[in-house]
Order: C-alpha cells, then structure tokens, then sequence
C-alpha cells in the first residue's frame, strides 16, 4: 500500500512539472529535460509512468475533465451555469487546469490529439441542455448540440482573451458577461430571472461541489467496506 501510494505520489508530481513546463512554454517548446529537472525524478521514474511527452500532455489535458461533483438542480440551467462557474474558478486556481486549457488553446501542437477536452466539456452540458428543454427551460429553436457547441466555443475564446489581458484576473467577470449575452437567446425568460450568474458564484460552487464530492467519497468508501 506504501508503496502504491508513493507512486501515485510520484506520477502527481510529475504531472504538476510538466503542467508548468506545458503552460510556460507550450506543447512544441517544452522539453522532457525540463520536466525531469522540475519535478526532482529520475528519468527512469519518469518513463515509467509515462513513455513520451504526448502521454505527459494528455494526462495533464485529462486533469481538465470534471473531477469535482456539483448537486443536482432543479433548474438544468443553473447547473450549466454552475459548470462554466466552476471551471472558472479551477481555471483560475489550479495550474494544473491552466496547463491543460494552455494545450487545448495550443494551435502549434500539431501532433498532439487536443479534441478531448472540447468532448469532454460539451458532453455534460448537452446532457443538462437536453434535460432543460424537456422541463420546458429553452427556447423552442434550441438545438441541443448545436447549443453546447456555442457555449464550449464561445467560453473557450472568453478565456483565452482573459489570459491574454489579464492573466485569468478578470475571468470571472468576463464569464458572467458572457453569460448574461448568451443566455437569453438560449433560455425562456421567466427561467433566467431566477438563475444565479453573479461573479460570487464561481467560489461557492467551488467550496460546494468541493464538501459534496468528499461526502460522496466518505459514503462510497463506508459502502465498500461494509
């Protein structure tokens, strides 16, 4: 058990190097000798948690996926807002996200597989859109995919003029600005009165999605040893 634990210590920092060496200097600059020399391991405990540096850069894209879990709504909306809310706020507070978000905007990384994410992301809110539209949420012209895809993209060119403005400081802000433009052509009105898209929000989310998954886990944990 120590020692798995001393790997799965291991692979995190590794994983953390190379996220800084990732968003510094990008996919095509980055070099495996400047991760080695960041994370203080040997080449040899590199490789064995991963053998190239495309595996390096896809295990911190997958870092992007959401690992934290956010309560069901009753309004489907609200949780799309609270997803977008709390990726931001992960967005600004873990380098790691950073990283991953710096290789997915990565234009030059021509090898590299940058899709996942955008999938990963417009998954769970064409899920929640799909959801809003049969409690009569949406607009009726809304297609659900094509939805997703416009929200995704547009959050994507938002908060890439936030790091390039400001590094991420205004991001928040920029987030429910964007928020109060799309929404409204996306959602009936009499809905949207009653949705939460303040700047506060993104750090409640957080600080809740946070103490409901380790309730989550607590409970999973006491399932299996029972």
């Amino acid at each position: 058990m120590a020692e798995q634990e001393r790997g799965i210590r291991t692979r995190r920092t590794i994983l953390l190097a190379a996220a800084k060496v990732f968003e510094e200097r990008g996919y095509q600059t980055a070099r495996i000798s400047e991760i080695l020399s960041e994370a203080g391991v040997t080449k040899g405990a590199l490789y064995f948690h991963f053998q190239s540096k495309d595996e390096l850069a896809q295990g911190v894209l997958s870092a992007q996926e959401q690992s934290l879990v956010i309560p069901d709504r009753a309004s489907k909306v609200q949780e799309i807002v609270d997803i977008v809310m709390l990726h931001t706020y992960r967005l600004q507070n873990d380098p790691m996200v950073r990283a991953g978000v710096r290789l997915t905007m990565d234009q030059l990384a021509h090898e590299l597989d940058r899709s996942g994410p955008f999938r990963s992301w417009a998954a769970p809110v064409r899920d929640r859109l799909e959801k809003a539209r049969a409690q009569g949420e949406l607009l009726p012209h809304i297609e659900t995919g094509e939805t997703a895809d416009v929200i995704v993209g547009t959050y994507a060119g938002i908060q890439s003029m936030s790091q390039a403005l400001s590094d991420y400081r205004d991001l928040v802000r920029r987030v429910t600005i964007l928020l109060r433009h799309l929404l409204p052509s996306i959602v009936q009105s009499s809905v949207l009165a009653s949705v939460d898209m303040t700047e506060s929000r993104a750090a409640s989310v957080y600080a809740e999605a946070v103490e409901y998954s380790q309730r989550i886990s607590a409970a999973e944990a006491v399932e299996a040893v029972a």
